[in-house]
């Protein structure tokens, strides 16, 4: 979804950043509906990355930062890489415990089975409980509980989980065609996936919302993402209370006013006028129609909102 990859520079979040995020998001951020101390995947703050326990001591300081400026319901996105032993595990989520997280979310789907071990996985999961409660939480449950009924040891790639034609990825989760995705779809039979041209997604509404109020993300280098539309960026955090006020302007945000407003066929338009040409084998998805042309005029030209330039450069499609 945001073009991660170890190809990337690491560029974590400095310190003096860190600060002023959480200084702003600090007078927004909505607890959960059980409280302050509970957890919920569209509210309170989640820290994540890339994946956060990469860099353990920069974790445990966001954890503490966030916890000293009263930001409710915060929790920590991981994929549970790290939880290889069963002492250093626990010992972790006590440390972030202690720092004032409130919770874990531990993200469990085929993707990550390529490369995590499902040991792990279920390590994290025991662990994560016995040390948070109610506020470990996994994301997808259906994922984690056919891995522990298919007996799954160590890893298993993709290609070998697409094998058994039960496995449809497009309709049995939340599948976002998004950053790297569209991209790489053609490689794997994916049933339930079909490409469409570009005028048959203009009318269909963006899934989820563009512009929400919930579910939000803030990147290291402080652009205001919109959801999960990686590579666009509202403007730097630090002007979230302008941009919450004043909206969007066109002339200074074309591409981004585009979407939020749903004209497609003009976004298209604009496209066309700088020589985009739309692909034989057409779009997976409105996001992917929407990437596709992003990219392309990131390369051909500067415009306000395509940020980070990293995202772009590390797409597996370069114009």
């Amino acid at each position: 979804m945001y073009a991660c990859s170890p190809e990337w520079e690491s560029d974590l979040i400095s310190t003096s950043q860190l600060e002023r995020t959480l200084s702003v998001l600090s007078e927004h951020i909505i607890p959960a509906p059980a409280g302050p101390e509970s957890i919920g995947l569209n509210h309170g703050l989640h820290l994540t990355g890339g994946e956060p326990f990469l860099h353990f001591e920069k974790l445990l300081q966001a954890t503490r930062l966030a916890d000293e400026k009263d930001i409710p319901s915060i929790f920590v996105e991981t994929n549970s890489f790290w939880a290889k032993e069963e002492g250093e595990t626990g010992r972790k989520l006590k440390k972030l415990r202690q720092a004032g997280l409130d919770g874990i979310m531990i993200s469990v789907n085929p993707f990550y089975l390529e490369y995590i071990p499902f040991e792990n996985t279920k390590r994290a999961v025991r662990l994560g409980r016995e040390v948070f409660g109610g506020n470990a939480i996994v994301y997808q449950k259906e994922y984690l509980r056919e891995f522990e009924r298919m007996g799954i040891q160590g890893t298993l790639d993709l290609e070998e989980y697409l094998e058994d034609r039960r496995n449809n990825l497009s309709q049995r989760a939340e599948f976002f065609l998004s950053g790297r995705a569209p991209y790489e779809v053609p490689e794997y039979d994916i049933s339930g996936l079909h490409t469409r041209p570009a005028e048959s997604w203009f009318d269909q509404p963006c899934r989820p919302p563009f512009l929400r109020e919930w579910h939000n993300h803030v990147d290291n280098y402080g652009n205001y993402v919109p959801g999960y539309c990686g590579g666009l960026s509202l403007g730097d955090i630090t002007d979230l209370d302008r941009l919450l006020k004043q909206g969007l302007d066109p002339e200074e945000y074309p591409i981004l006013s585009y979407i939020a407003e749903g004209n497609f066929a003009g976004f298209y338009d604009l496209t066309r006028d700088y020589g985009y040409q739309e692909p034989v084998s057409g779009y997976y998805s409105k996001c992917h129609l929407c990437l596709d042309m992003r990219n392309f005029l990131n390369s051909k030209n500067y415009f306000e909102g395509l940020k980070p330039e990293e995202f772009y450069r590390n797409l597996p499609v370069n114009y």
